[in-house]
């Protein structure tokens, strides 16, 4: 699969990193943007991203990217995490970065974009643009954990998230834990 994988201001840098763990050696070809203000937050939280080899990363300053254009065969795009300003900003339709840029492509063209949103609680204007983003065809994935695999550790509570956004993306996720299924299941 061909991937866009974004991240933006709000805190939960480890779901990316956990996302890019879990792509890593999966035969994809994997094209990482980062706001500003999410490249302050990954320094803050985890220090840096580890990499898997290949990823192509570009500005969110410019618009010199394939996926910036509908006629770039992309499959899927993810922000993760997803600020509730990148979510508003992408309801009302504005393209002023990269990031945004691509998520209206994506919209436009009926490509699954999938925003993951972690920051709570939320007021009126988010639940507004939240609807506004549904409406628009965009898979709105909330980073809450599931608990009945009974994590043990903050990245395996991560996981039961990571596991849902590569449902999303149809990428198998064989170590998953599913509603009474056994791992693997």
């Amino acid at each position: 699969m061909r991937i866009v994988l974004a991240a933006t201001g709000a805190s939960g840098a480890l779901y990316l990193q956990r996302l890019l763990d879990h792509l890593r050696g999966g035969g994809h070809e994997l094209h990482l943007v980062l706001s500003g203000y999410a490249r302050q937050v990954v320094k803050e939280e985890i220090g840096a991203l580890r990499l898997p080899a290949g990823v192509i990363e570009h500005s969110d300053k410019s618009m010199n990217a394939p996926f910036a254009s509908g006629s770039a065969r992309f499959d899927a795009m993810v922000i993760v995490p997803c600020s509730m300003g990148t979510l508003g900003r992408i309801a009302a339709g504005t393209s002023e970065s990269l990031i945004l840029r691509a998520a209206d492509v994506f919209l436009k063209e009926r490509r699954p974009l999938i925003l993951v949103p972690r920051e709570t609680p939320w007021n009126l204007i988010h639940a507004r643009n939240a609807v506004a983003v549904l409406e628009a065809g965009a898979r709105l994935l909330p980073a809450m954990p599931s608990f009945y695999s009974r994590p043990g550790t903050i990245e395996a509570a991560i996981d039961t998230v990571v596991w849902r956004i590569l449902d999303q993306l149809g990428i198998d996720s064989p170590n998953a834990c599913r509603w009474q299924e056994p791992p693997g299941g």
